[in-house]
């Protein structure tokens, strides 16, 4: 899979590079490359925003220099462009399972007051929202992005591991321990002991029902339509 990133402030984006995600990078099962916009600006002082028309608070991000830094980057549209905005379709676990499918994305992080919509008019296919929330810029959500749908690339993490956590099978995950068997007096529970894999795996699903039912009660009646 390959990623593309469209930013004024690509530092932000050095996380990427340590942990799981950096790990997959450096063995060939994935490519994220960060484009800086004012690379593509034509204005001599890499100038990128300007006042709004009709007033208001606040700078926008103009057009050109996207819209030149998206054909330089996708210049036959093969990715699957995406603007992270508070007014797209939220993010969540099948969002995720659809991009991974894609062999190609690129997110393009809005900041300021917001990015000229001509230029999303032209160039971006769809709009996603993290929750109903708004940051300071595009760039944390597009990482969000990035972290959660590398997850489910070949070779980046177990298969296993992906099956068996919140929201694979429509609950919440049950809770984990490991050594040591008592910490501040709090014990390990005794079937997590015992070998018996029938009864583990009951007592894990009556878990993530329980936590379901108590934090996210919706998904069970999603469960249930």
């Amino acid at each position: 899979m390959k990623i593309d990133i469209l930013t004024l402030f690509p530092e932000m984006f050095t996380p990427l590079q340590t942990s799981i995600i950096g790990r997959a990078q450096n063995g060939g099962k994935l490519e994220i490359k960060v484009h800086d916009i004012r690379d593509y600006t034509l204005d001599k002082h890499k100038k990128c925003d300007d006042t709004p028309f009709g007033g208001g608070a606040g700078m926008v991000m103009m057009a050109q220099p996207i819209a030149s830094a998206i054909d330089a980057v996708d210049p036959n549209h093969e990715a699957r462009r995406i603007f992270m905005s508070p007014k797209g379709r939220t993010f969540n676990q099948k969002v995720v399972l659809e991009y991974a499918n894609i062999e190609r994305l690129l997110l393009l992080c809005g900041h300021y007051e917001g990015v000229d919509q001509r230029v999303l008019d032209l160039y971006i296919d769809e709009e996603l929202s993290l929750g109903d929330f708004v940051l300071t810029g595009g760039e944390i959500p597009a990482m969000a992005v990035v972290d959660a749908v590398a997850r489910y690339v070949d070779g980046v993490i177990k298969r296993e591991s992906l099956e068996q956590e919140s929201f694979s099978a429509g609950l919440l995950e049950y809770p984990q321990y490991t050594r040591p068997q008592e910490f501040m007096g709090l014990k390990v529970p005794d079937v997590l002991l015992s070998g018996h894999h029938g009864e583990i795996e009951k007592w894990r699903k009556k878990q993530s029902l329980e936590i379901t039912a108590k934090n996210r009660p919706d998904l069970l009646e999603k469960e249930g339509e």
